[in-house]
């Protein structure tokens, strides 16, 4: 019996993405790590799976700073990722399931469509404790080290007092974090003017569109909410659950 928790990470940013790299290195030694993620960037892919055929390739064995690691790209979505280290990679069923580290926030709404979050759900389907981590840096060349403490913390209590079934948890930390964190809700709130019209420059000035827009924060005086917290510069962690039942309403 394997003593040492097996961690699986993936990310929406794809394999070679400077977060996915960085929370490696932050989880080496916490146990045996199996790493699945993108061949490219799969951003707003959501719970998305694939219909049509997959592909793994195992990647050059990666140094982490003197631990040797085997990283696995997927052709597919962020779940698919999942799902195929689950079914084929991972030796027995991984102990916890992580998500990122983002480059961006998965706060509020957002999270519904983010592929971070999309995979940590597919690990609460599964029964496997899972957490998402992002950082509000859209930035390639991000600077992820000050979550290292809080990223080790977060894992090592969840792989030590497990989580609820089908609970999995969504951190997102702001770029300016000022070290402190609580536990929010999710704000309520959409995306306005999404949808951008513009004229190709090379093909007859034929129209396309380009998916664009703002999100607006619909109570941003809410204190207990992550929006709120993430503007305020502190990290948020907001518990999600698979199951998408409007309990008030059955209880009308």
């Amino acid at each position: 019996m394997n003593s040492k928790p097996l961690i699986l990470i993936s990310n929406d940013d794809g394999y070679q993405a400077k977060g996915i790299h960085e929370l490696i290195g932050m989880l080496k030694g916490m146990g045996d790590i199996i790493v699945c993620a993108p061949e490219g960037a799969r951003s707003g892919y959501s719970r998305a799976f694939s219909t049509t055929p997959i592909t793994l390739k195992q990647r050059s064995h990666e140094d982490f700073n003197g631990t040797t690691i085997d990283v696995w790209s997927c052709s597919g979505t962020p779940v698919d990722c999942v799902k195929m280290a689950y079914a084929k990679l991972c030796p027995r069923k991984a102990d916890i399931v992580i998500g990122g580290i983002n480059h961006g926030d998965n706060a509020s709404t957002n999270a519904h469509y983010s592929g971070t979050v999309g995979i940590v759900i597919e690990g609460a389907m599964k029964g496997i404790p899972s957490i998402a981590f992002s950082l509000c840096d859209y930035s390639e060349d991000a600077v992820f080290q000050p979550m290292r403490t809080l990223v080790q913390e977060q894992v090592s209590k969840v792989l030590s007092e497990g989580m609820p079934q089908y609970v999995c948890l969504n951190v997102n930390v702001p770029k300016e974090w000022n070290g402190e964190v609580r536990t929010c809700r999710m704000a309520h709130g959409h995306w306005r003017n999404e949808v951008e019209e513009r004229m190709h420059p090379k093909n007859n000035g034929s129209k396309y569109y380009w998916m664009m827009g703002y999100f607006q924060n619909d109570e941003p005086d809410a204190e207990d909410t992550d929006a709120w917290a993430i503007a305020h510069n502190i990290c948020s962690i907001t518990p999600l659950t698979v199951d998408m039942t409007a309990e008030s309403v059955i209880r009308l």
